[in-house]
């Protein structure tokens, strides 16, 4: 996952926004393919929050910046 994130701040830097799309799908598919559903009345603190898959690239610009969403 982190060096998912570290390429999507890398495409967000180049402003390749196909390139950003491509990389944060592939996120949300790693989540949802090795993650595991909580019951829908169960919190949990979360060491990080994926932005949803319709994010603008506006928005990208500023969660996927410096350390992007998983700071190592």
């Amino acid at each position: 996952m982190n060096e998912l994130d570290n390429r999507a701040v890398a495409a967000v830097d180049r402003n390749d926004e196909d390139g950003f799309r491509e990389l944060s799908s592939q996120m949300l598919e790693l989540v949802g393919s090795d993650g595991n559903r909580l019951p829908d009345d169960e919190l949990v603190a979360s060491d990080v929050i994926l932005p949803p898959g319709d994010i603008t690239f506006e928005e990208a610009k500023s969660e996927f910046a410096g350390e992007g969403l998983i700071s190592a």
